[in-house]
């Protein structure tokens, strides 16, 4: 990554992309990737193991279904999936999510999908 001294633009990185369910790596810290990704319609049921899933809603609201409940996630706000729990994220109109995981974390959670990303874009700073 590039310089780090100055601050991020979180809509500028948002505006260089369009595509929905690919993650961007906007920066690195203690052994995680802090992410950005665009989120419209549904994404899959899946679980990490070994991780917890930081979702951040920076634009728009964002969904994150359980097996026993939905979590409703606005603007402003975020939710922490927790290892192991089973889960899909869904937005029905366009959101931008701020996302932090350990750099091992596997999209999908190692279920194969036409939504699993295999390799991640990273957007220079």
């Amino acid at each position: 990554m590039s310089d780090l001294l100055n601050a991020i633009n979180l809509e500028a990185k948002f505006a260089t992309f369009d595509e929905y369910w690919t993650p961007k790596i906007i920066g690195e810290l203690n052994g995680q990737y802090v992410k950005i990704a665009k989120f419209k319609g549904e994404f899959i049921w899946h679980s990490h193991e070994n991780e917890d899933e930081f979702f951040q809603v920076v634009k728009g609201n964002i969904q994150i279904h359980l097996r026993d409940k939905i979590i409703d996630i606005k603007q402003g706000e975020f939710y922490i999936v927790l290892k192991g729990v089973e889960h899909k994220p869904v937005a029905n109109e366009e959101a931008h999510v701020l996302m932090f995981e350990p750099k091992e974390t596997d999209q999908t959670g190692g279920i194969q999908s036409d939504l699993r990303v295999k390799t991640i874009g990273q957007i220079v700073i």
